[in-house]
């Protein structure tokens, strides 16, 4: 590794340093002028949908619907680099189980379907009817559909998504472990029975009349940087934006619109935050019911703050919410959110002041154990003033990737609803399963314990995303075939089953072509919007299927003659995959002409109607305490019994600004002033005194769990951070092996990747002539496990 000295940013989050780093990107893959003709044409009506995140367009108003890391994920695609044979020849698996994980995807793009050769260790060509096949016969001979296991990343469009589901479906199980159980699952856990819907309840144009905006758990200046154009607009017309995040986060504080020749040329930037509160990891439940508390004794006094007229006729429950909140300690709601009493009063006011509050959150919030909870008390705050169902407020879960939510709309989901199920039979005349299935966590349990033998993943980087890495990793070589359609190479395809394949699939901004012609898919973002992609680049190879091809012909090869559906025939023209989804969900009626209208449409979210599609009718307030028994919680008081001057910290696993989920596309973290590296750790100063060590140390993270399995992660470097004490943060997926199988969100299953307790210790170099930069850490232990 690197032992670059971390140099603190100063800047504003975009700007020059996010157009520098634009140019650098393109160079990189070797794609000036192709990299930028694709650009002109992301997020644009006759264009192709960004394979990066899923915040929505603002009605293609400008030619320019792309921000930094939507390059990054682009520029990947597009990239000149290559990925065929010839890789594949060069190198064993145990050779490439070796390299890094940023190494693998670096090599390029895929070219041809390949087959693991348990002789040679190497991956060799395969023909595709060959490849089909020898899936289809592994599915065909098992006892039970449900040992097969059929994973789904993200960025799958509607048409692959729809596909999917009705073959798994109709091959006979509900085995839909997806990436959504690795993040917004609490989102739609809790969100169900509180307003009728799992989805945000906000178009953009909310954000145009919104006068307060209240952001926990979220960095939109790497994750949704283009959110950040919205945020400025409301910060220059005078709304309160008040964040919430136990790190300081550039994005939440200033931002330079690359596209505001003013701001570029006088280098300003706009203040994005007018209140920032850093509060401990988890501790944002406590900080909600403090702030709830706080209008409730004020509405006690005699103020007109609630929205008694909503309340009354829309909701149910807000009685015994409020003897909760009455009863619940200050002191208790200060200790567990990390804030004065001073703060919580503070951002109690200006959501008192505001006539229309947004609340956003993302993965800081989801990935605890009390997620659940604490999403219904940001939904509790927003009923309480009638904050859903009306211009410039309601509820915004910022989901991650591309098309997460539509192909959760479209089906995949472990827990289907009978409803559902009911109408697939109906079109397709089959009897779908109606056992649930498992998700993503409980799929890793199956493997390990032999019940999954088939692991198919249509995207996605499963061995790198999940928690408990060298369990996983484990469960995943248990199973008799593993398979991944993939436009580049990743972990995943070097921790593989007894056979392996690799599929190699178009990507989002390539053109599709089938026996009708140019063929569009369509996704639908964070905001319930549904709108066409076609590409526009020649495919990187000649031997790529799209993923509905893939799918299809996957689907004939396995059920033959004993399936009705028209699989070979849908593919044909897609817009025939779209009459199926028209008929199967009544929310896609004239579902093709709909979409054929620039900028798309959107979903029906009856909660934005005030319609409640809860078992009464109504919205509901859930009471929940302030959790005091978290496992950060147990740990220190186990630590405390055993050696006083143990410090047990809480870890929180985040992504640089060069990287989206588990790709990694450069090692720097430009915001947080880190260069060259990714094995560092986020930690107060006080916090680093207090261990007697100093900046710049490097140390080995230990997790500490009831069940008392070692798990570690060795060599990181000690970073002095702007952080509350007793909290950490460091990259994924470096940190996952810390995050046991069993730490999950109650009600969700979601790995609690925020609030991981772990010990510091001082590292040892054991092969101190090995450096990092020739064998990496992840590396080593890839090795070691092989």
């Amino acid at each position: 590794m690197s032992e670059q000295k971390i140099q603190f940013y100063t800047g504003p989050a975009g700007g020059w340093g996010a157009l520098n780093s634009v140019k650098n990107v393109l160079l990189k893959h070797h794609i000036p002028i192709k990299g930028a003709r694709t650009l002109l044409s992301a997020n644009q009506p006759d264009g192709f949908d960004c394979p990066g995140c899923a915040w929505p367009d603002r009605n293609h108003a400008s030619t320019f619907e792309f921000c930094e890391n939507g390059v990054k994920a682009v520029a990947a695609e597009a990239t000149a680099r290559r990925a065929g044979p010839e890789l594949f020849e060069q190198y064993t698996v145990s050779e490439l189980s070796s390299q890094s994980d940023f190494w693998l995807e670096d090599q390029g793009r895929l070219t041809h379907p390949v087959v693991y050769d348990n002789k040679t260790d190497k991956y060799r060509p395969i023909e595709w009817n060959e490849a089909f096949a020898l899936v289809a016969s592994h599915l065909n001979r098992l006892p039970d559909p449900n040992q097969a296991i059929f994973y789904t990343s993200g960025r799958a469009s509607n048409e692959a998504a729809f596909l999917y589901q009705l073959f798994v479906r109709e091959y006979g199980t509900n085995n839909f472990p997806d990436c959504s159980n690795m993040c917004h699952e609490p989102s739609g856990s809790g969100m169900l029975p509180q307003i009728g819907v799992g989805k945000g309840t906000v178009t953009l144009e909310d954000f145009e009349h919104a006068d307060a905006i209240f952001v926990f758990g979220q960095n939109p200046g790497t994750n949704h940087p283009r959110m950040l154009g919205e945020l400025r607009a409301a910060s220059r017309r005078g709304a309160r934006i008040v964040s919430f995040n136990p790190l300081r986060e550039r994005g939440l504080e200033r931002f330079q619109d690359p596209q505001s020749k003013l701001e570029m040329a006088t280098m300003g930037s706009t203040p994005i935050s007018s209140h920032y509160f850093q509060l401990r990891g988890g501790g944002d439940l406590a900080a909600v019911k403090g702030i709830m508390k706080r209008l409730l004794e004020r509405y006690d006094a005699g103020e007109n703050l609630l929205d008694l007229a909503f309340i009354g006729e829309h909701t149910e429950g807000f009685e015994a919410l409020a003897g909760d909140l009455r009863a619940e300690s200050w002191d208790g709601i200060v200790e567990e959110s990390g804030l004065a009493r001073e703060q919580i009063d503070t951002a109690a006011d200006v959501y008192a002041n505001a006539k229309s509050t947004i609340i956003c959150w993302g993965m800081g919030i989801t990935q605890h154990q009390h997620s659940v909870a604490t999403i219904q008390m940001l939904l509790n705050l927003l009923l309480m003033r009638g904050n859903i169902g009306r211009p410039g407020a309601g509820a915004c879960p910022v989901r991650g990737h591309s098309n997460v939510q539509g192909d959760r709309t479209m089906g995949i989901w472990e827990k289907p609803p009978a409803a559902l199920l009911d109408r697939l039979q109906q079109v397709f005349g089959f009897e779908p399963p109606r056992e649930n299935g498992v998700d993503t966590v409980e799929a890793i349990h199956a493997m390990r314990e032999g019940r999954g033998k088939v692991f198919f993943a249509l995207g996605g980087n499963f061995a790198a995303a999940t928690p408990d890495t060298y369990e996983t990793w484990k469960a995943l070589r248990k199973c008799e075939l593993s398979v991944h359609v993939a436009t580049k190479l990743n972990r995943s395809h070097v921790i593989h089953g007894r056979e392996a394949l690799i599929l190699p699939c178009l990507g989002r901004t390539e053109i599709d072509i089938q026996a009708t012609g140019r063929q569009g898919v369509t996704v639908e973002d964070s905001m319930s919007m549904v709108h066409i992609s076609m590409g526009i680049n020649p495919p990187a190879s000649a031997h790529l299927l799209s993923e509905p091809a893939i799918i299809a012909r996957l689907a004939a090869a396995t059920l033959g003659a004993r399936s009705r559906t028209p699989w070979l025939w849908m593919i044909e023209d897609y817009a025939r995959i779209r009459d199926k989804i028209e008929a199967v969900f009544d929310d896609f009626k004239d579902f093709n002409a709909r979409v054929a209208v620039p900028g798309g449409f959107r979903l029906r979210n009856k909660a934005s109607e005030r319609i409640w599609s809860t078992p009464t009718g109504k919205a509901v307030f859930f009471s929940h305490p302030v959790p005091r028994n978290t496992p950060v919680h147990r740990a220190r008081r186990a630590m405390q019994d055993k050696r006083r001057d143990t410090i047990v910290f809480s870890l929180q696993s985040t992504r640089s600004h060069d990287q989206y989920n588990t790709t990694i596309y450069g090692m720097n973290d430009r915001y947080r002033g880190v260069t060259g590296q990714r094995r560092v750790v986020f930690i107060n100063a006080e916090d680093v005194r207090a261990l007697g060590l100093k900046d710049g140390d490097w140390v080995d993270l230990h997790t500490v769990w009831d069940d008392e399995q070692p798990r570690r992660a060795d060599r990181f470097r000690l970073v002095a951070y702007d952080i509350p004490r007793g909290c950490l943060a460091a990259y994924y997926p470096e940190t996952n092996p810390l995050v046991p199988l069993s730490a999950t969100a109650i009600a969700a299953g979601t790995p609690t990747s925020k609030s991981i307790p772990v010990l510091l210790t001082p590292h040892v170099e054991v092969r101190a002539a090995e450096s990092e930069e020739a064998r990496p850490a992840e590396a080593v232990e890839t090795a070691d496990m092989a």
